[in-house]
């Protein structure tokens, strides 16, 4: 592999956010069998975080105690809004981070999940400077941001920090004219900085894997033997200027199937490319909620409601009509938590929530549906 940076990666990467579990803890031996596969297709980009649980330690049972350290590339982030966090404690993140992946140093690292209610507080905690302090000292190799809010503000952070190497998106073909996520105005900001990109949420948690059935027959109508999941990742791979594209992969089933048309990667064709412009009129007329079960918005909550798995239950019933399915979703989902009429509308679940979604107004509409 080549250490210049954004030659030779390989355009899919193993997001480690949806590791697969025994109960509550990472099943490891699954997570192995997983790395290697990965490794064995000539895989190499690995992508976790501080504050995705258990996923740092995991890969260093997986991967980094079982692999070369020249053989992968491995990329962790820096959280700046935890709860009752300082400056201090904010960078301790880093050497945490060291000491749970084991990995010495990290080929990229990310300041993670910049918008507009926090980005400030990566400033005052000076944490621009501290990584590329680390950055000279060798511990991390490259350095960027990964980054949910607009275009306007993501324009203002490249200009004013141009040394970052590069910037993760979240792009995929349901959000690409989206005006909470702006996927392609941001796209375009990044390119406009000449900035290559790493790819998050092509998949957007799994729904683009499943999607309305009016697309299924769209992409099944055209090629019956493609996974729906091939036609997301394969959108957003084909664009200009992508580094890798991240799919957080939960098992070896959705591995075997990323690597069977990413290890010879060809973009979408014309005809596929006129597929996924109707695909995307057709979820835009949704009434689904475009939530992507990344889980920031349960831990703050003061209720302990379990959000994602709620409106999990309301697409049930939004998206394909299942009532009696949707009714049980929400029951087991409430069975140990929170129910949505236990809201209290804090709203700490908004400030956290990537997709900017109206959580506490979702909440009220999951209580006249479900109870």
């Amino acid at each position: 592999m080549s250490d210049y940076f954004g030659k030779d990666v390989p355009k899919l990467g193993f997001g480690l956010m949806r590791l697969p579990r025994k109960g509550v803890v990472t099943d490891i031996e699954q997570t192995k069998k997983m790395v290697d596969m990965f490794m064995e297709a000539g895989f190499t980009y690995f992508d976790t975080a501080y504050v995705y649980p258990g996923s740092e330690s995991a890969i260093k049972k997986a991967l980094v105690d079982r692999y070369p350290r020249d053989s992968y590339t491995l990329c962790t982030k820096m959280n700046a809004f935890i709860t009752g966090l300082t400056e201090k404690t904010a960078k301790k993140q880093f050497e945490a981070s060291l000491k749970r992946t084991g990995a010495g140093y990290f080929d990229y690292y990310l300041l993670h999940s910049l918008k507009e209610n926090n980005y400030k507080r990566y400033d005052m905690f000076h944490l621009w400077d501290y990584v590329k302090e680390k950055k000279e000292e060798g511990l991390i190799k490259h350095f960027g941001f990964s980054y949910h809010g607009g275009p306007e503000l993501l324009d203002k952070l490249l200009t004013e920090h141009p040394e970052v190497d590069f910037i993760q998106l979240q792009l995929n073909y349901a959000d690409w004219e989206s005006k909470s996520i702006t996927s392609r105005a941001n796209y375009e900001v990044a390119r406009k900085h000449d900035k290559s990109i790493t790819v998050m949420e092509p998949v957007k948690g799994g729904k683009l894997a499943n999607p309305p059935k009016e697309v299924q027959k769209l992409f099944k109508d055209y090629n019956p033997n493609a996974s729906f999941a091939s036609w997301a990742i394969r959108f957003v791979a084909g664009l200009d200027g992508i580094l890798t594209v991240l799919s957080g992969m939960s098992n070896t089933e959705q591995m075997a199937d990323n690597i069977s048309f990413m290890k010879d990667f060809k973009p979408l064709n014309d005809e596929e490319q006129k597929i996924i412009r109707e695909a995307q009129r057709i979820i835009g007329e949704s009434n689904t909620i475009p939530c992507t079960s990344c889980k920031y918005c349960v831990e703050g909550c003061p209720q302990n409601i379990r959000i994602p798995d709620v409106f999990e239950a309301m697409n049930k019933q939004l998206g394909n009509g299942l009532t009696k399915e949707a009714k049980e979703v929400y029951e087991k989902a409430t069975l140990d938590a929170g129910k949505a009429s236990d809201c209290i509308e804090c709203r700490n679940c908004e400030k956290t929530c990537p997709q900017h979604l109206p959580i506490t107004d979702n909440l009220k509409k999951a209580v006249e549906m479900f109870e």
